[in-house]
């Protein structure tokens, strides 16, 4: 199974948005999959606050694992990291018309009312399983 089918398959199999795509590109970078699970777990649902979607905030840590700065000194590999990210973004955005979780669903889920309808509506079924995806398959091509 490829990188993408395992981000799908990890959040249909539960797990949030932003830990669907950390703990399946983590490894690649050092990370153990629990640790990804863990450190991504507050970061669904729009870092739990329906505003920046977790694929986005889950492609944004692995592009700095990959490329991200370790040392204060290390202008380019901030510059670098900062350079892809907007590119994941401008991506992301072109695809989907948002990077911010209220608004690729509709409804804000971050409220009792944004929830319900979300459920009503099935979205985490029927709309996020494409959102992740599209997340890895921009994060596939910012890593190549």
């Amino acid at each position: 199974m490829d990188n993408v089918n395992q981000v799908v398959f990890c959040f249909k199999e539960g797990y949030n948005c932003s830990q669907a795509i950390l703990s399946v590109y983590g490894p690649r970078f050092g990370l153990s999959r629990e640790m990804a699970l863990k450190i991504a777990s507050a970061f669904g649902a729009g870092m739990c606050m329906a505003e920046t979607c977790g694929a986005v905030t889950g492609a944004f840590m692995v592009i700095g694992l990959k490329h991200g700065q370790a040392d204060a000194a290390d202008k380019e590999s901030k510059a670098t990291t900062y350079e892809l990210v907007g590119q994941f973004v401008n991506k992301f955005d072109s695809r989907n018309g948002s990077v911010v979780c209220k608004e690729l669903l509709g409804c804000d889920i971050s409220t009792p009312e944004g929830m319900k309808t979300a459920q009503q509506k099935d979205l985490f079924k029927s709309l996020c399983p494409k959102i992740v995806q599209d997340a890895a398959e921009i994060l596939e091509e910012i890593l190549a």
